[in-house]
């Protein structure tokens, strides 16, 4: 049975499609008129993406939690309710978003966390945010509202698009609601933190990995690397010792993954264009890769366009401009090899033809 009180549950929905009918009519005369739109719940993660030009369309009435079932593992939330009020939901029942969705705000909300597609530090051990998604309701460009995926793991009916929906920057589709799948909150968790170089903090995590220790969590910055392990007393004490290095207290343990998820670590001030460069865990290191997650997998740097795609081309990875010192930098994200290309712009003209949608937010194909 719902944790929810059925009254409560009944008038969010009742709400929330109120709400999603009065943008659906908007975004299709925008369609007729060809007028692009910029989407926005909350605005907490406007600095991600492209700048993009049109009116505003404002999502922040599609809000509220719309049904929760712990037993069967999934909470549904229209796109605009905060995800500091899900995550509270879930902590209460002992569950989570497994995924570790970063805030960079207050205010941040459920559908601009779908919207980026971004994970935390968990995301190596618990999967990514697309990983998570059950189902989604969206409007499309033409204002058509448009449902996929279910509540459950067994119904997979639509699943696929609705992962692809998942960090396409709303050019795809307006979401309205989200169903996320949750998860039981770890027995314990604890923190290493030791010296080290970072080539031996990622050789030894993967050798953990490799003899299935419960490494949810790997960070190095300035000469340190943190490990974070989850699970029984057990399997922890084990981790622990084969780990070395100090156990931070349990404040320090949070403190320390809660300022590496929502970039409020030392490393993360400062104007300079911040640059995030996806590559393979053993893939060679530079002295610019300044703080490392994900086991390797995540750089983040500083400096110019240049020198960061020229460091990912010599390891075969991929450099995002995750905050522009210019607010009107373009070209943030790489365009795709051409194959991909032509699947993504197959994708807009059926989903968003009039290409009002975010229009550039994520690809600059100089429209």
């Amino acid at each position: 049975m719902s944790v929810l009180e059925s009254d409560s549950k009944i008038d969010s929905k009742s709400e929330s499609e109120f709400a999603a009918r009065e943008i659906a009519s908007r975004i299709a005369s925008a369609a007729k008129e060809r007028t692009p739109l910029i989407l926005r719940g909350n605005g907490g993660k406007s600095f991600y993406g492209n700048p993009s030009a049109g009116e505003v369309l404002d999502l922040s009435s599609l809000r509220g939690i719309l049904e929760y079932e712990p037993s069967e593992l999934f909470v549904s939330a229209a796109a605009a309710t905060p995800l500091s009020e899900i995550e509270s939901l879930l902590r209460e029942n002992g569950q989570m978003l497994a995924f570790e969705p970063p805030h960079f705000s207050s205010f941040a909300t459920a559908g601009g966390a779908f919207a980026c597609g971004l994970s935390g530090p968990r995301r190596p051990s618990a999967g990514a945010l697309r990983d998570h998604i059950l189902g989604i309701a969206i409007i499309d460009g033409r204002g058509r509202q448009l449902t996929f995926g279910g509540k459950v793991m067994k119904n997979v009916a639509g699943f696929d698009v609705s992962r692809m929906m998942a960090g396409a920057m709303g050019t795809l589709g307006v979401v309205a609601k989200i169903v996320f799948r949750a998860s039981p909150i770890p027995e314990c968790e604890a923190t290493t933190v030791r010296e080290c170089n970072a080539a031996d903090a990622i050789a030894e995590d993967n050798r953990m990995l490799a003899r299935g220790l419960p490494l949810t969590g790997g960070a190095w910055h300035n000469g340190k690397c943190w490990r974070r392990f989850s699970g029984g007393e057990k399997s922890l004490h084990r981790a622990l010792q084969e780990s070395g290095g100090d156990v931070l207290s349990q404040k320090e343990h949070a403190d320390f993954w809660h300022s590496a998820r929502e970039h409020r670590h030392p490393f993360f001030d400062g104007k300079e264009n911040l640059w995030r460069i996806v590559a393979s865990p053993s893939a060679p290191l530079f002295a610019e890769d300044e703080f490392v997650e994900w086991h390797g997998a995540i750089r983040w740097r500083r400096g110019t366009i240049e020198s960061a795609n020229a460091a990912a081309n010599k390891i075969g990875g991929v450099a995002t401009l995750f905050r522009a010192a210019d607010p009107k930098q373009s070209k943030r994200f790489p365009l795709p090899p051409s194959v991909l290309q032509a699947v993504y712009k197959k994708l807009k003209n059926v989903f968003d033809p009039e290409n009002i949608l975010n229009r550039g937010r994520l690809y600059d194909f100089g429209e």
